[in-house]
């Protein structure tokens, strides 16, 4: 489908080392033009874990998020330490940073784009399987994560319930909750294969 929408011209207003804030001129379909503001991820986006237990529970972390003043029950995830990163590299070191665990398996279920209005930020979601101690997190100075098991059932009524509201959180525990009931007898949609990228394991 061909748009009438056109972007005329798009300038720089700031630039941090993750993020650069954009204003464009924007035509529309009525000929108007109109300013609007967007926002480009410097290193493309990043990645997100699925981190499940031999036990079943999914092993989340709890952090506040001071851009919204809540503290949050959510996924591991990170951003890309460079734009040319695989994306599983950087959920496998999420995964360690934030929990302490490594995975023999991890598995590529879907990826989202966090704020498709204004923003351009990408990100993938693995399935973790195989997880091993590997010592203690290694967060950052400005990091207080914790990390704590919970069952899949609680959380899917969590996200039912509105109490869970992080993005990526919800997309990546119905993905493998759909997962789940696609494979109940398999733990990982390729058990031969240690890393999967995709396609879509749910398909």
């Amino acid at each position: 489908m061909e748009y009438k929408i056109k972007r005329l011209r798009r300038e720089k207003v700031f630039g941090g080392s993750a993020l650069e804030f954009m204003q464009d001129l924007m035509e529309l379909p009525d000929g108007k033009r109109e300013t609007w503001d967007f926002v480009h991820h410097r290193r493309g986006g990043g990645a997100c874990v699925v981190p499940v237990l031999d036990d079943g529970r999914i092993l989340m972390i709890r952090q506040f998020r001071p851009a919204v003043g809540l503290e949050m029950l959510e996924l591991p995830a990170g951003a890309r330490d460079s734009e040319n990163e695989d994306s599983a590299v950087t959920a496998r070191r999420e995964l360690r940073e934030e929990t302490g665990y490594d995975c023999s398996k991890l598995h590529f279920l879907t990826s989202i784009h966090t704020a498709v209005a204004y923003c351009d930020e990408k990100t993938d979601i693995y399935l973790a399987r195989g997880l091993v101690r590997a010592g203690g997190q290694k967060l950052d100075e400005a990091e207080e994560i914790s990390a704590e098991p919970h069952a899949l059932d609680e959380l899917c009524s969590a996200i039912f319930r509105g109490e869970m509201t992080d993005a990526k959180t919800v997309a990546g525990i119905m993905a493998y909750a759909v997962f789940s009931d696609l494979h109940p007898d398999s733990g990982c949609p390729d058990s031969d294969c240690p890393d999967s990228h995709g396609p879509n394991p749910l398909s």
